[in-house]
């Protein structure tokens, strides 16, 4: 994820749980998990779809977190530098990056143990899997490169140079690969079936592009930038609209259901914005959450966005002049959308 927004801190109590609620201005409920613990930070979190249960990037470990109540289940420790958490198809394995130990490790959702490890490039950060090649795609941020791995025998089958920090990327399901590249303010476009960089899209002089998110049936991406989300047609590199979104931005999320677009927002705010047709945007009313949640993702079946973040003491600074993060205060916020019926 950005590194602006992995956000680092030192938090020494014993893991602890609650469940609160409280109401948005927007009306949109929320439930917020706290959980406490040894912190020193967080990036992506995702819902696993063959157990349903929600992995959450935190510090040194993975917590495995019960989506609907927020009851801690355990944990993958040793995952130093941890981002990204992914999952194969009718598969027993979990894959996790270690942007410090530039290293992919694999472990067994049924145990939460990890099995072996995969060294990639430097700083992996962001992974996904690609349905159309069954390979698992992982951005590495400082060797401006992309690993793929194919998870049969977990090893690494093709580096790809793709010019740029690769700070997430997508797929269109159909042979391409979508990567926002972070330093040069521009999508690159791999093919999926021989791993070779097709095309490098500008993205209009907007900078720092982060969440990127796929609408795979009017091919249009979303990508967002510095308080700007950028569409483009996935097919021509043409740009389509721009769109103003919350400042301090690092997530993006598609809901084919509602055809909504959501961008998580550091400033405490979630984007939302209705795709009409394929040329047509609307923005909606924002929702409101909390500062310092600026990553998310969606679970499309019970539509409910989950969010990390923390409590902030703006009167002191962490080691990097940034507001010091309160103690034990790491939480996860699960906000139920509205916009599907």
């Amino acid at each position: 994820m950005n590194t602006k927004s992995f956000i680092i801190a030192s938090v020494f109590l014993c893991l602890s749980l609650h469940v609160s609620a409280q109401k948005t201005s927007s009306a949109n409920p929320i439930k917020t998990f706290t959980i406490g613990g040894n912190s020193d930070g967080w990036d992506y979190l995702t819902v696993n779809p063959e157990n349903n249960l929600l992995y959450v990037s935190h510090g040194t470990k993975v917590n495995v977190i019960n989506k609907t109540t927020g009851e801690n289940l355990g944990e993958i420790a040793g995952t130093t530098g941890v981002h990204g958490i992914a999952f194969t198809p009718n598969s027993t394995n979990g894959f996790i990056t270690c942007g410090k130990l530039n290293s992919v490790k694999v472990f067994d959702v049924k145990t939460n143990q990890v099995t072996s490890e995969i060294p990639v490039g430097q700083n992996p950060d962001a992974i996904f899997y690609d349905i159309f090649s069954k390979k698992l795609v992982v951005c590495n941020g400082k060797t401006n490169n992309i690993s793929v791995i194919n998870p049969e025998n977990n090893t690494v089958v093709k580096t790809i140079d793709v010019g740029g920090k690769p700070e997430t990327a997508v797929s269109n399901g159909k042979g391409k690969i979508f990567v926002n590249i972070e330093d040069k303010n521009e999508i690159v476009v791999i093919d999926a079936k021989n791993f070779t960089v097709l095309n490098h899209w500008s993205l209009d002089k907007e900078e720092g592009p982060s969440g990127l998110a796929m609408d795979t049936k009017t091919n249009r991406l979303f990508s967002t930038c510095d308080k700007m989300l950028v569409i483009l047609d996935s097919e021509t590199g043409k740009m389509i609209k721009k769109m103003p979104i919350g400042e301090g931005c690092d997530g993006a999320v598609f809901d084919d259901k509602s055809k909504i677009i959501y961008t998580s927002n550091g400033e405490g705010t979630i984007s939302v914005i209705q795709e009409k047709n394929a040329n047509q945007f609307v923005a909606l009313k924002n929702i409101t959450t909390k500062k310092g949640a600026r990553t998310l993702t969606l679970d499309s079946s019970t539509q409910t966005i989950y969010l990390p973040t923390a409590d902030f003491d703006d009167k002191e600074k962490d080691s990097r002049g940034r507001p010091k993060i309160k103690e034990g205060t790491f939480e996860v916020l699960a906000v139920k959308t509205d916009y599907y019926k």
